[in-house]
């Protein structure tokens, strides 16, 4: 090679670097790899939805109160099918001996007495029965999940379903999911690139590089602490899909400067010097999208937006370093392993597009405005009653077998100031008239002897009767009761009236008993002892230290309108009696509620913002206003004809699916846009509109191709494959919607371009930037537009080797030292030549 002198740009050096230093690279990425690994294991993961609710709204609020003071046992509907009574019967004794079940009955399971014969006919459906279990720990407690796994045992030979949150890992059967998932889309994702790539060998070059890109993702998570399981899932799909361009431009990017420059290292160097703020500008999109997900005040918003916007991070990291290093180390590979193009020409499509510009672009006008009207008719739901997916898990299975038989539960809890039991038996009396409430539950109305509920003041006397213990006894232990509350002068004045909660005595009782003050006969201790044992149950699950809890059950339907409307009407009823800033009510009918609301307000602040944060990074690139509307058009189009479907065939669509793909189509849809754009900005250069537009679909279509078809696919296996109706939602409403966009960019988007050039170059403005005079001596490689001297001045597209100094500004393309003359490519001209424009991006 010629005695050169060269003064690189800093993207340059830093490309040389990187080329330069590979095998430490190389070294950095293989441990942090193997402490990925490791890593992945301290991710935790929010399996709960509710969790994400804001600290304000009156779901979160009621359950803080219910995780601090109170006990939530778990239970287990389970229906036995081909089945007598009696054998139900004989199975539910069998169950309440396990270890860990507090009682297994036939029939509600509801305390207070056991269900009559009149009462069981409702828990009998032909065949089948109706068992309710319950636990002597919270769902997630070992001591339930013990008892669960031999319930199942004992089960095993009946034909039986359980539907119950105890031992319902819904984390580990979406793992596993997605484990099936991420290999059906690895292998789509290699024949795609089969399909599209120029060379056998860049597969392992790019698979290498999503892999470390998706393995150190993963390894990081833990510096969140804690992620949904929407992130968890499937962040790893998405990146892969959503980033796959970056390793794409390089890679195309290195072939080309290859062939030009015949030597590895130079390419690589020219390449990396490209792609870095190619790859960068391209990101900004999608980041942008992502970004405005995180404004959300639903919080799973800004969970997923930071966990993917870290995942490109991560791609764009991977391609800009570790890259590099694969493509000069499997350079002979690709070399000797090129095969033809198996992407066809386009320019026939190319051609009607343009031929059919007047009749597109019109139709594209009214598809717009009715698919923004039906797209805000669209069915909504915040939660997973009326979702229906594709693939159920076992859990799913069961719980809608339970019920479709004996009906859906909806559990709602109510919370008050504890203390007042006038209080509350008036407000559960009231509830209970309500044809809209199957059952008002609460320490006031349950009964525990005698008709007594364990709310009710007894006396002296009445207590005595109830027990069968003197009288005297009764008289001490009450004056000791009043003695302990300060209400000793009640007690002196008339035992005989003083009246105390049965359960408060019963309580006491038991403590004297402990203690050795009061001694009774070992059947009454007993007694006694089994009472308590009931009772601490019941206090712990209904009275805290600040609040007490009701169980209402609902006639209705999860969320609706009428559902809605109802949970105001016991707000007023509870407002009757206490204060109305300490009345909570908690349940998946009051989280769909709260879920509503925020969704009102983050559904606009999404569309706003990632329109807005897109458009602000399109009018930088471009420099044109008109450009962006045009393009932001063409993408919001899509998405608005996306979510018309749900409307049209009446299908349910989960809330969070419609945050999540209209920040994910706006953000990375876009970049299919921007890529017939820029090419059609190129070819106007050289050639007249109408056959610019046609090179430029042509040049675009492998890049549109291939990423839109991964991320396709990728999507649809997710709502395909997948238990999870959150999940499902987002995978296929993406999918679809990444469809759309694409036959929308490759026949709508050149006809408006084409028709609305003009107002695109009358709005075009100039942000002036630095100018950076590039000195090269030797023999020099040009490939773009130059201003400056070369052998004298120079202004024009240069496509070619000159000998001599080079001493100028480069608008776009590239310049580099040239091999020596005996390495040129074959046909290279040492002159000035007018290029064609061709990169591939």
């Amino acid at each position: 090679m010629n005695p050169e002198k060269e003064r690189r740009s800093p993207i340059e050096s830093l490309a040389a670097f990187i080329v330069d230093k590979r095998n430490l690279i190389f070294f950095f990425y293989i441990a942090a790899m193997i402490f990925s690994v490791f890593s992945q294991g301290w991710v935790q993961v929010e399996n709960d939805i509710t969790a994400y609710l804001p600290d304000d709204t009156e779901t979160r609020q009621g359950l803080s109160i219910m995780e601090d003071e109170l006990t939530t046992y778990g239970t287990a509907r389970v229906v036995v099918s081909h089945t007598s009574v009696e054998l139900a019967e004989r199975l539910a004794d069998r169950m309440g001996q396990i270890e860990g079940v507090t009682s297994a009955v036939v029939g509600s399971g509801l305390p207070g007495g056991e269900d009559d014969e009149e009462d069981l006919s409702d828990y009998i459906r032909g065949s089948d029965v109706l068992i309710s279990v319950t636990f002597d720990g919270e769902a997630e407690d070992e001591i339930s999940l013990t008892a669960m796994d031999e319930l199942k045992a004992l089960l095993e030979p009946y034909d039986a379903y359980i539907s119950s949150d105890v031992g319902n890992d819904a984390a580990g059967n979406l793992a596993s999911e997605m484990r099936v998932i991420l290999v059906i889309a690895f292998i789509v994702i290699v024949l795609v690139l089969l399909f599209t790539s120029r060379s056998y060998a860049e597969l392992p070059v790019l698979m290498l590089t999503f892999g470390s890109a998706a393995l150190l993702n993963m390894g990081t998570n833990f510096i969140f602490g804690t992620i949904s399981f929407v992130s968890n899932s499937v962040t790893v799909v998405l990146q892969l899909a959503l980033a796959i361009d970056y390793a794409i431009i390089l890679l195309h990017r290195f072939t080309e400067e290859r062939e030009r420059l015949g030597e590895d290292r130079a390419a690589c160097i020219a390449a990396l010097s490209y792609s870095i703020p190619a790859i960068s500008s391209s990101s900004l999109t999608t980041i942008s999208g992502l970004a405005a997900m995180m404004f959300m005040q639903f919080g799973l918003g800004f969970d997923m937006g930071l966990v993917l916007i870290k995942a490109i991070c991560f791609s764009m990291l991977s391609v800009f370093t570790l890259m590099p290093g694969l493509l000069m180390l499997f350079s002979n590979a690709i070399r000797k392993t090129q095969h033809r193009s198996f992407v066809p020409d386009i320019d026939k499509w190319g051609s009607l597009v343009v031929k059919l510009r007047y009749i597109g672009a019109p139709v594209f006008a009214l598809l717009l405005v009715v698919g923004f009207v039906l797209s805000q008719k669209c069915p909504y739901v915040y939660g997973y009653s009326e979702l229906v997916t594709t693939k159920q898990n076992e859990s799913q299975i069961a719980e809608q077998r339970v019920n479709e038989t004996f009906g859906a539960q909806n559990i709602m809890a109510l919370l008050v100031p504890k203390g007042d039991y006038e209080s509350e038996k008036a407000l559960l009396h009231r509830l209970e008239q309500y044809d809209e409430v199957d059952y008002a539950m609460g320490l006031s109305n349950i009964e525990a002897l005698d008709g007594y509920t364990l709310t009710d003041k007894l006396t002296p006397r009445q207590f005595a009767e109830m027990t069968d213990m003197d009288y005297e006894i009764i008289e001490l232990l009450y004056t000791a009761y009043a003695a302990r509350d300060d209400e000793l002068g009640k007690a002196v004045s008339g035992v005989d009236t003083y009246a105390v909660p049965l359960m408060d005595m019963f309580f006491f009782l038991h403590d004297q008993v402990d203690e050795g003050f009061v001694t009774l006969d070992e059947e009454t201790e007993a007694d006694i002892n089994d009472l308590y044992e009931a009772l601490a149950e019941a206090q712990a699950q209904m009275l805290g230290d600040n609040y007490t809890r009701m169980i209402l059950n609902l006639n209705l339907p999860e969320e609706g309108e009428e559902t809605f409307a109802f949970l105001q009407t016991i707000h007023r009823e509870a407002e009757r009696y206490y204060p109305a800033d300490q009345v909570y009510l908690v349940g998946n009918s009051t989280s769909d509620y709260d879920l509503s609301a925020s969704f009102e307000r983050d559904n606009i602040l999404i569309s706003v913002l990632s329109a807005v944060f897109v458009i602000l990074v399109l009018l930088f690139t471009f420099q044109s206003v008109g450009l962006p509307i045009l393009l932001i058009c063409v993408i919001q189009g899509s998405i608005w004809i996306n979510f018309s479907f749900p409307t049209v065939f009446d299908e349910p669509i989960f809330f969070m699916g419609y945050l999540v793909v209209t920040s994910i189509q706006m953000g990375a849809n876009i970049d299919y846009a921007i890529v017939i754009s820029s090419r059609y900005g190129e070819m106007k250069e050289l050639m007249p509109p109408r056959k610019a537009i046609i090179k430029a679909l042509d040049l675009a279509f492998p890049t549109v191709l291939t990423s839109g078809t991964i991320l396709t696919v990728a999507a649809y296996l997710i709502g395909k494959l997948s238990s999870e109706p959150a999940i499902v939602g987002i995978g296929e409403n993406l999918s679809r919607g990444t469809l759309i966009s694409i036959i929308l960019v490759m026949f709508v988007l050149p006809q408006i371009l084409l028709l609305g050039d003009l107002i695109v170059e009358k709005t075009r403005f100039n942000i002036k930037v630095p100018e950076v005079t590039r000195t090269v001596t030797g023999t020099v490689y040009v490939n773009g537009r130059i201003r400056g001297r070369v052998n004298g001045i120079v202004d024009a597209t240069v496509h070619g080797i000159i000998r001599g100094d080079v001493s100028a500004v480069l608008d776009t393309g590239n310049i580099s030292p040239a091999p020596e003359p005996d390495r040129l490519p074959a046909g290279t001209e040492e002159t000035g030549k007018e290029a064609d424009g061709h990169d591939q991006k």
